[in-house]
């Protein structure tokens, strides 16, 4: 008789359970891409959600798998128009799910063979379209790990003391733009650096940093005993997909010597794009830069890559020893646990590389031009419609449009109660943002099999909305 491990590890079960998640996937896909599903989002209230599912018992894994799939928002539908995670890939889901069961400890070369060195491959052909013909670079769990991996590797890098082994004295700070992701004030303030860490640098009318200002920031940072370790760019936004002047930016770091990040977790893929790469011009120019392939490359989150124009950076970060994992103190390209804030890693690398090479360099730009040409074309839309205006003309797949009003608090309240119906409807799946202190519908075509009609349809249920 099989004892209860013997069943939970059983080949058999896991091949019948494995074809049949498949086989509910599948459907599920189906059913989202020709719009049989008639919501994006069956929206539960958290308490409501969580008395739910404490009495729920499931008779098998089909009934358990399937309440899941039912219970969670639907990225494969065209009409989910929400936060910036990408619809993955099948491809890439699989090789998630391989890394998954193969479960490999990425620290370390001999615990993770295929993936430290697919790792090495993915940085080392992807690094060129960043202008990095040199460097190095990693793979790692999110853009805010990323991010902050690379402002500690400034600091190790550009502080005048040794601030890794022997603690900080002295104030730094970074210069970033006051509309930069929040993880970037994050990622300084887990350095304790506090409020004078981050020098937040006015955007100008159309939410670029303004480049201008950085001299006197710069100026007065040093007057008040601070020294500014860098400056971050972001490709683009989060809230407008605008992206700073990059070329700009990357020339005042380089005339001052200090550290020039880019915080390109959603648009740096821009730079797989014909059309949309010059919206990267300057990334050449930085030291590190951080790209999430959940965001813009079809991957599963979390799947981020960091790059590094000088490859010895890469190694900069974390100078710990640990000897019963390595024994050489050698830059070894092969043992990741050296680089990266993980002491554990799962298998990231195979899900980009699966991609590259079964469909080719050439489905990262399709993607990016499919997406980010809706959101022109959806601009468009809006611009022709009186009832709304855009907070700006955008430059990705991120688009800010509001309901028109002369009273901006009841304006404000207007648009926040359309998106709370929206959501409880779920029909569409979008959200807000405050930009100058007005609320704005945000969206972002994360959907490459989203189209015109599908963004036409949104404008006409808000309108049918409002008429209510």
């Amino acid at each position: 008789m099989k004892s209860l491990l013997d069943k939970v590890y059983d080949p058999e079960e896991f091949r019948k359970n494995g074809h049949m998640l498949v086989d509910l996937m599948a459907d599920c896909l189906n059913d989202n891409l020709s719009r049989k599903k008639d919501k994006v989002i069956n929206y539960i209230p958290p308490d409501t959600n969580y008395e739910r599912w404490s009495h729920l018992a499931f008779e098998n894994p089909a009934a358990f798998f399937t309440e899941v799939m039912n219970n969670s928002i639907q990225l494969q539908h065209p009409r989910y128009l929400g936060h910036q995670v990408t619809v993955p890939a099948p491809m890439a889901a699989l090789a998630g799910f391989e890394g998954m069961m193969l479960n490999s400890g990425g620290a370390i070369y001999e615990m993770s063979a295929a993936s430290s060195t697919l790792e090495k491959l993915v940085i080392d052909q992807l690094k060129g379209f960043f202008g990095l013909d040199e460097g190095d670079g990693i793979i790692t769990s999110g853009g805010t790990l990323a991010n902050l991996t690379a402002l500690i590797c400034a600091r190790n890098v550009k502080a005048p003391e040794d601030v890794w082994n022997e603690g900080q004295k002295e104030k730094y700070a970074f210069m970033v733009s006051e509309e930069a992701h929040y993880c970037i004030d994050r990622a300084v303030r887990v350095m304790g650096w506090g409020d004078d860490g981050v020098i937040k640098i006015p955007v100008d009318d159309q939410y670029r940093m303004r480049v201008e200002l950085l001299p006197s920031y710069h100026a007065d940072a040093k007057n008040k005993g601070i020294t500014v370790l860098g400056v971050v760019g972001s490709a683009p936004t989060t809230s407008t997909g605008i992206y700073d002047d990059l070329q700009a930016i990357g020339t005042y770091c380089s005339d001052h010597n200090i550290w020039f990040h880019i915080d390109a977790a959603h648009g740096g893929p821009a730079v797989f794009s014909e059309k949309y790469k010059h919206l990267m011009d300057g990334c050449n120019m930085a030291d590190s830069i951080t790209v999430d392939a959940h965001k813009m490359m079809m991957t599963p989150s979390l799947t981020t890559m960091l790059f590094f124009k000088n490859s010895k950076d890469s190694y900069r970060t974390f100078a710990q020893k640990a000897q019963y994992l390595w024994s050489a103190s050698d830059e070894e390209w092969f043992n990741y646990g050296k680089r990266t804030m993980e002491c554990t890693k799962i298998m990231l690398s195979t899900r980009v590389y699966a991609l590259m090479s079964i469909y080719g360099m050439e489905i990262f730009g399709a993607y990016v031009d499919r997406c980010y040409d809706l959101g022109r074309k959806f601009a468009e839309i809006i611009s022709a419609d009186s009832m709304f205006e855009l907070a700006v003309t955008p430059q990705s797949n991120i688009v800010c449009f509001r309901i028109k009003g002369e009273n901006t608090d009841e304006t404000n309240a207007l648009n926040r109660r359309i998106r709370q119906i929206l959501l409880e409807d779920g029909s569409f799946y979008i959200v807000q943002t405050m930009l100058k202190e007005k609320v704005y519908l945000r969206v972002s075509i994360m959907n490459p099999f989203t189209d015109t009609s599908d963004v036409e349809a949104l404008l006409k249920r808000i309108g049918e909305l409002l008429d209510k």
